[in-house]
């Protein structure tokens, strides 16, 4: 069931999948801008989205990006070019993805998550929502994107920081600033976030 959908660049979608109402695949990203003027004739690269997926109310895709089969999101999501999404993920309302982004599969993105330009995560993460993901640690362009490893956890309302990596199974608590690495198969919680000696 596909209508009153805006494509723009050239967009493949597989099957089964469902678009929602006044939803936009394949808007140009920043380099790519003037194709959204009448007299330009861009090659925009494709949006692709994967078979039996979710694409609801109000979403905006960007040129280039992929997402996988199963791939779910709320309404009001945006996700911008280059951007890679595995199979299995849900995507929140009201979520942000930027530009280059990398997400494996089988991630939960709760509503409202920001994730930076280029932040990678990998399989099985969950993210809480509101949760906050930077890239520019002292806010002079100096960017260095976030790397969220396998099985990760980060509570609801907590800030990563620019170059901070979250390794393979730690947990972060809700409303937490992480300025630093967090360690394998470690709690961290707090502003700054710290250890902390829990089983889990």
């Amino acid at each position: 069931m596909i209508y009153l959908v805006r494509k723009i660049g050239p967009v493949k979608i597989g099957k089964d999948t469902i678009i929602g109402e006044d939803v936009t695949l394949g808007y140009p990203g920043k380099k790519k801008i003037n194709c959204l003027k009448e007299e330009e004739h861009c090659d925009l690269p494709s949006t692709i989205i994967g078979e039996s997926s979710i694409i609801r109310d109000l979403t905006i895709i960007y040129s280039g990006t992929e997402l996988g089969k199963r791939v779910k999101t709320g309404h009001h999501v945006l996700i911008r070019e280059g951007c890679s999404i595995g199979d299995g993920c849900t995507i929140g309302s009201g979520t942000i993805v930027e530009d280059n982004c990398d997400i494996g599969e089988g991630v939960s993105l709760q509503s409202g998550v920001f994730l930076s330009t280029g932040t990678i995560i990998k399989d099985h993460v969950f993210i809480g929502p509101e949760v906050c993901i930077t890239n520019d640690k002292k806010m002079d362009s100096n960017i260095k994107p976030v790397v969220v490893e396998e099985g990760v956890k980060v509570g609801a309302n907590s800030t990563i920081l620019a170059g901070v990596v979250l390794e393979k199974g730690s947990m972060v608590g809700a409303g937490s600033v992480v300025c630093e690495d967090v360690p394998e198969n470690t709690l961290v919680c707090g502003n700054p976030a710290r250890k902390k000696v829990i089983e889990y």
